[in-house]
């Protein structure tokens, strides 16, 4: 039974990032205005809806201060990140780091890291701003700057409460052999995302 959970589990996030919807999220898809609009933005990229629960994940695996930290952080810098985009300022590399983030993110749930909450915030904070970035990059001159950014902060935000729902219910109810499976998913979503042509 724990044979035929792990295999869709494993194949879910690579999946999410390879259906067409997968990088609407990023510049050059259409209008978009007011906090309707940003808050739907990061549900339409499978890359981020992945990453913002994986953050979620994290925090409630590492417990503790870790359950504020890595969400906080992660939405601080994301703020940054749009910021960056929205002023028109180009950051290299935004997908790869995107990308990266699948990847780093899914490693760290498979091997359960341990490490400190401030070095895990400030690694879940770098990759907000690529997040970040596409988000702001993506805004239209038309778009209210505050409307749109409040949007996308508050589905980023739901998107983190729910990865530390899932992390916290896996824990509680002995399920938690399930996040290096999750981890795997992830990190090969990243990689598959790295794969494919720019």
């Amino acid at each position: 039974m724990k044979r035929l959970l792990s295999a869709p589990l494993v194949a879910l996030p690579a999946a999410l990032v390879l259906l067409p919807q997968a990088a609407l999220a990023h510049p050059g898809h259409g209008a978009a205005t007011g906090a309707a609009a940003g808050f739907l933005h990061p549900l339409m990229g499978a890359d981020h809806v992945l990453a913002m629960v994986a953050v979620g994940l994290l925090a409630a695996l590492r417990g503790g201060r870790a359950l504020w930290a890595l969400p906080l952080s992660f939405l601080a810098l994301m703020s940054v990140g749009a910021g960056l985009g929205m002023a028109g300022l180009v950051l290299p590399y935004a997908e790869t780091g995107i990308a990266l983030s699948l990847v780093v993110f899914g490693l760290a749930t498979l091997v359960g890291l341990r490490a400190p909450v401030a070095l895990l915030a400030a690694l879940v904070g770098v990759f907000a701003v690529f997040h970040g970035y596409a988000h702001g990059a993506e805004m239209p001159e038309t778009a209210s700057g505050l409307s749109f950014g409040l949007g996308f902060l508050a589905a980023t935000a739901l998107l983190h409460a729910a990865g530390l729902g899932l992390g916290l219910a896996g824990t509680r109810f002995g399920a938690s052999r399930a996040a290096p499976v999750l981890g795997v998913g992830l990190a090969a979503a990243g990689v598959a995302l790295l794969a494919l042509p720019v």
